[in-house]
């Protein structure tokens, strides 16, 4: 059974998830900040990390990237059509706010071509390719654990703003009502920012899915 680990960091308190197995596994999701936090985690657990895996390219979740990867030599996946925003502020989002350095990190290790399943040592994921907050936004799914990792695509009551690089409120709204929507009505959802929900719980309740 995988057990989940939520952390909020940086600037907009991104969702980063550690996501670990009996044998103290692990996949870092989105490490948005705070390179030093992440690791003390997982020293404090004792978990061995194989993979970084980004739902997308924006600045607050690929902060810790490059420290993560170089201090433990494991790779980082991303979705192909976001290969060029990690080195480029105009397209991670960075460059648009005057408060915040530009965000240069190296390109991704593994670059997801094939929206189907990824797996990494014992851990096995279905891959949703859910457009519309960015063009290469990816939604990870762990079917039969019970939950997804969705990034900003879905969130409790909300949606992901699509007013940056390459996004699509048409897009947006299909890749949830086709994708998320569609995974059975209990599964946890996990998004970039703010707390769980579910497929059941968004259907219900929220407003922009009634449009």
């Amino acid at each position: 059974m995988l057990k989940i680990e939520q952390m909020e960091l940086g600037p907009v308190q991104t969702n980063c998830y550690l996501v670990s197995n009996a044998d103290k596994e692990c996949l870092i999701f989105d490490p948005g900040e705070e390179a030093p936090k992440i690791k003390g985690l997982l020293k404090k657990r004792g978990f061995t990390p194989l993979a970084i895996l980004l739902t997308h390219a924006h600045f607050d979740h690929i902060g810790a990237v490059d420290d993560l990867r170089d201090d433990y030599g494991i790779p980082a996946y991303l979705h192909y059509l976001e290969r060029e925003w990690l080195g480029r502020p105009n397209l991670n989002g960075s460059g648009k706010y005057a408060a915040l350095p530009d965000y240069r990190i190296k390109e991704a290790d593994r670059l997801i071509t094939d929206e189907k399943k990824l797996d990494i040592g014992s851990f096995t994921m279905d891959l949703l390719h859910t457009p519309g907050h960015s063009p290469g936004s990816i939604t990870f799914s762990f079917k039969e654990e019970g939950f997804a990792i969705v990034g900003d695509t879905l969130f409790r009551g909300s949606i992901g703003r699509t007013d940056l690089i390459d996004g699509s409120e048409v897009k947006l709204l299909q890749s949830i009502r086709q994708s998320i929507l569609s995974l059975p009505g209990g599964t946890v959802l996990f998004p970039g920012h703010g707390p769980d929900t579910t497929p059941e719980e968004e259907r219900e309740t929220n407003p922009f899915l009634r449009m």
